[in-house]
């Protein structure tokens, strides 16, 4: 799913795709005193915060991404808020998905001021984190490779952004993260840890992805030990998880990787959630599924890994 659309996402309605009839009794994360938080996207449509309150729990869900946009009014940020709070669901992201880095003086303003924008609204509605990919320097594709991405002055670029953009809104409860990519800071748990100590500010964080950093096949076979690394440098910035999958498939003697959902790939989720389980309030997301069906499986493969841990 593109995030550019994926506040669209809950025009859709579940009830046309027979998820509410097929969610499986018990399979939620509110039962048996639970500290695990999983998310993902809301199908149901809703118009208020207790509709929204209502489609979140179908769903067994105890995390959910922002349920307001940009130009959602000071009463309807505090009322979800408060919702939220209310039947302990954890807000757990405000997405930025912009290149405040590219080359296009106007992008990278419009880039900028969506940052500042959801930063604040992340504040305000007291989101885990507001998180962005650091962008990229090709001047078409906003989040793609080019040949100048992982150079000393891009590197610069990306610390001297973040600052301006943390600096600008002053969040008191709320983290600016980055999460990482292939193909530009940060790609791996030491480039994380070099940003946080160039960026030097209490409320820059970690948006934490293994799928987006296993950048070969070595890495990929051996995904355990990555999170293991990931867990151990940079546990206490981690802020918000994405879940997902990845399988590998050869090419022309050249690797292809190809993202999947959650139980579809070669993820070490019992090493994934294993790791988690030191990090209780660090929700953990499912994205970039097309259907409802596709969420509710990867639901429940989760649940049954996360259940399977002693």
């Amino acid at each position: 799913m593109n995030r550019r659309k994926f506040s669209k996402v809950t025009t859709l309605s579940l009830l046309g795709t027979g998820l509410l009839s097929a969610l499986p009794s018990g399979a939620t994360d509110f039962k048996n005193g639970n500290k695990f938080r999983l998310g993902g996207p809301v199908f149901e449509k809703y118009n208020s915060p207790d509709s929204w309150v209502k489609a979140v729990k179908k769903l067994g869900y105890r995390a959910a991404y922002c349920p307001v946009g940009l130009k959602a009014t000071s009463e309807e940020i505090k009322a979800y808020e408060k919702a939220a709070k209310d039947a302990d669901i954890l807000i757990a992201e405000v997405g930025a998905w912009s290149n405040p880095i590219s080359p296009d003086p106007k992008m990278a303003k419009e880039a900028f001021d969506k940052c500042t924008a959801s930063l604040n609204l992340a504040d305000k509605i007291g989101a885990k984190c507001c998180v962005n990919i650091a962008g990229s320097r090709d001047k078409e594709n906003w989040a793609g490779p080019h040949p100048e991405n992982f150079s000393d002055e891009t590197f610069e670029m990306i610390v001297e952004t973040t600052r301006k953009i943390i600096d600008e809104v002053k969040p008191s409860r709320t983290f600016f993260t980055l999460e990482a990519m292939p193909w530009i800071f940060p790609e791996s748990a030491d480039a994380y840890l070099r940003l946080i100590k160039a960026i030097d500010r209490k409320s820059f964080a970690t948006h934490l992805d293994p799928v987006n950093m296993m950048v070969s096949p070595a890495v990929f076979f051996r995904n355990g030990d990555l999170i293991k690394e990931c867990f151990k440098k940079l546990g206490p910035y981690i802020k918000s998880i994405h879940a997902k999958d990845l399988i590998l498939k050869q090419g022309t003697f050249m690797p292809q990787f190809h993202e999947v959902g959650p139980g579809l790939g070669s993820m070490n989720y019992h090493t994934f959630l294993k790791e988690l389980r030191n990090f209780p309030e660090v929700p953990i997301m499912m994205e970039h599924l097309k259907t409802a069906e596709e969420y509710e499986a990867g639901a429940k493969f989760i649940r049954k890994v996360e259940g399977e841990i002693s």
